[in-house]
């Protein structure tokens, strides 16, 4: 049991099963934000490396399902047409992901909470996330790396992607796709630079496996009710719930 649990007790280990599954069911309905439930739920009852190292493997194993839905011609020319952010972001990813473990726990904290707490209250004051963009290579390159960078340290680097995405004027299923690309190529980077950095250890790589599996499930389950539930409706109880865990995070990071 120890090999797939990394060490948690009951109680946290099926608290994980069911912070994975809903992270699924939330990715499958709206196409992203399985990190950023993950890692804001996990980090709320397990170290913060911990909860990096258990979110890694959920998000390459469903992300590759996301980005081949409409078949690999069109996941290779969302590689080609967003190729300059996605190279940003695999930079990021490899720069910053050291650094996890030798970041202060409370500033780990800090900056896992912070970001998901104001793209959360952003979305929910009806806020506009989209730019205007001037020269958009410039755009991809700039917030490819600011996600990457954010993304090697919490696994979560989909904010700019959204933001270019919104701004670009990106159609909803083209748009769906390229997170699915991008987000599957950067969970590949964070993947190798965490088996160097060893946050994923043979601790925790043996409970990132085993959350593949409620992963896929939520995954599944999300498709379903992407049909069937008021997409608007859903999407805004999921980022109330981000606000949430996000103040969680900011004040453990503050009282530590």
């Amino acid at each position: 049991m120890e090999l797939i649990s990394a060490g948690l007790d009951p109680v946290a280990f099926w608290a994980a099963i069911a912070v994975t599954v809903f992270a699924g069911v939330v990715k499958g309905a709206i196409g992203f934000a399985m990190p950023m439930i993950m890692i804001s739920g996990l980090a709320s009852f397990m170290a913060p490396e911990t909860a990096l190292a258990a979110l890694i493997l959920p998000v390459v194993t469903t992300n590759l399902h996301q980005s081949l839905r409409q078949g690999r011609q069109a996941a290779w020319e969302s590689l080609v047409k967003y190729r300059r952010m996605i190279l940003m972001i695999m930079l990021g990813i490899a720069i910053s992901a050291p650094f996890v473990r030798v970041l202060p726990h409370g500033l780990l904290l800090g900056l896992l909470g912070l970001p998901i707490t104001l793209f959360a209250a952003v979305q929910l004051a009806g806020r506009s996330l989209a730019l205007r963009l001037e020269h958009r290579e410039r755009a991809e390159y700039g917030l490819g790396l600011i996600g990457g960078l954010y993304g090697g340290i919490s696994g979560v680097w989909g904010p700019p992607l959204l933001v270019y995405l919104l701004s670009v004027g990106a159609e909803k299923t083209e748009a769906i796709r390229v997170q699915g690309v991008t987000f599957l190529i950067g969970g590949i980077v964070l993947l190798a630079a965490h088996a160097q950095s060893g946050v994923l250890d043979e601790r925790t790589i043996g409970f990132s496996i085993l959350l593949c599996l409620p992963a896929a499930l939520g995954m599944l389950l999300g498709f379903r009710l992407q049909d069937q539930l008021d997409p608007k409706r859903f999407r805004r109880w999921t980022l109330i719930l981000l606000l949430l865990t996000g103040f969680n995070l900011v004040r453990r990071a503050l009282t530590i």
